[in-house]
């Protein structure tokens, strides 16, 4: 599997019918627990840093967390991805994301992230295709976004159950089939009912809303679209939606929440606490929420 890269073992996962999970970085002492339980489970995942993690957190810069990435890095067990490059952010002001991603390349990402989301679909489409030309060049696969994955803006968002039975910013399963096509993304994250942790300084620490999926918009999606899916807002979804949705599609799961807030609540005590406290809560989401327990070796097999 050494040589494998993140867009062969993605699809990998999508045949076998199982998923490679994705653990943002928001702290860079993080980064060293979280490779240690990847290895220790004998799982395989994503080390992920998105651009709100450097600016609204403390992992510095795409540069400094592959630099500690590389630290720790192991082949059999892990890639490097960048998170979501948002074309308009949380703040609603536009971001260079070319440039992003043109310094991700550069230093050694597998794979990259632009989030057109917020977009109307044919500008979603446009800046997609500029980030796949690019990083494609470079052998590199593309993760793009379809649907408005709720949670990142400011201020609370409306009741759960309210935005779910409406389906208010859910993935469209044509425009997901049209996107596939013409956008050129090797993989698509979407929108079925999953949301964001909060990342608010007054929400970061409460308790993540339990979100649940609506399995049937994944099936539609899944059938028009024939590329790796990826469930963004891991933390929190009910285990039995989780699991039912990695056997209909999902190749690719984020864990941010989970990881973080455990982090950030053993600080006080001191970085190795804290290191701890993510390692702890790494072996918890592997082997019981997602049972990825030695998923690894479906990779060694190629």
């Amino acid at each position: 599997m050494s040589n494998l890269k993140s867009g062969e073992l993605m699809r990998m996962a999508a045949e076998a019918g199982t998923a490679i999970p994705g653990f943002n970085i928001p702290y860079l002492p993080m980064l060293e627990a979280v490779v240690n339980a990847i290895k220790d489970c004998n799982s395989f995942g994503l080390v992920m840093v998105a651009r709100l993690e450097w600016e609204k957190f403390e992992s510095k810069s795409p540069e400094a967390v592959a630099e500690e990435y590389r630290k720790f890095a192991s082949e059999l067990h892990t890639r490097l991805h960048l998170d979501h490059v948002p074309v308009i952010d949380e703040d609603n002001r536009r971001v260079d994301y070319m440039d992003i991603i043109r310094r991700a390349i550069s230093s050694g990402y597998e794979s990259v992230m632009i989030d057109g989301s917020h977009l109307p679909l044919d500008e979603n489409i446009r800046c997609t295709k500029d980030v796949v030309e690019i990083a494609h060049a470079s052998g590199i696969p593309v993760e793009a976004e379809l649907g408005a994955v709720l949670g990142h803006e400011a201020g609370p968002l409306p009741p759960y159950d309210e935005l779910f039975a409406s389906g208010k910013g859910f993935t469209d399963p044509e425009e997901a089939r049209i996107f596939s096509i013409e956008s050129g993304a090797d993989w698509l994250s979407v929108a079925i009912g999953n949301v964001h942790g909060a990342i608010s300084a007054a929400a970061r620490g409460k308790a993540k809303i339990e979100a649940r999926l609506s399995l049937e918009r994944l099936d539609q999606i899944r059938k028009r679209t024939g590329i790796p899916l990826v469930l963004h807002g891991g933390t929190g979804i009910r285990k039995e939606y989780v699991i039912e949705s990695i056997r209909r599609g999902i190749a690719k799961i984020n864990v941010a929440t989970a990881i973080r807030q455990p982090y950030e609540a053993s600080l006080a005590k001191g970085t190795i606490a804290a290191q701890d406290a993510v390692y702890e809560a790494m072996l918890k989401v592997i082997n019981d929420e997602l049972e990825l327990k030695n998923s690894a070796e479906i990779f060694k097999k190629k």
